[in-house]
């Protein structure tokens, strides 16, 4: 899963989460209008602007609902961007699966490649011996 993904599922649960607990961001978020994909495109465009790396999960979360708040708002262009979201992701049960094939598949790979290509030893040479009495 891309970081994007993750980011824009993190964003979404905030958004589910908010307009459960707030009734007047609830009747906002509702707006068939607006969409969690233009959302995180605002917060992109919005970040990218700013001109900073790095932001507290409050500010990108208060980009968020300023999406849903304002009827009027210039989304901007959608942009491939790579996002990285410091939060501890729950996998599903699938993923999991996935993810636990995955690694078994790839020690396996890393398991034939060793036994199918030995490593070769190199003579060792020494550049510059060291003259003993024996050669004079």
């Amino acid at each position: 899963m891309k970081g994007t993904d993750i980011f824009e599922r993190t964003i979404h649960t905030y958004l589910v989460q908010r307009a459960a607990s707030d009734e007047l961001f609830a009747e906002k978020y509702a707006n068939p209008q607006k969409s969690i994909d233009d959302c995180v495109t605002y917060i992109l465009n919005t970040v990218q602007k700013s001109g900073c790396n790095g932001f507290a999960d409050d500010e990108i979360y208060s980009m968020a609902v300023h999406y849903y708040d304002e009827d009027n708002i210039e989304v901007g262009k959608p942009m491939n961007a790579h996002v990285v979201v410091n939060h501890v992701v729950e996998l599903t049960e699938e993923e999991k699966e996935q993810a636990r094939k995955d690694a078994i598949q790839k020690v396996q790979d890393e398991a034939y490649r060793k036994m199918t290509h030995p490593v070769k030893k190199t003579k060792r040479v020494v550049v510059n011996p060291q003259p003993s009495l024996f050669d004079f």
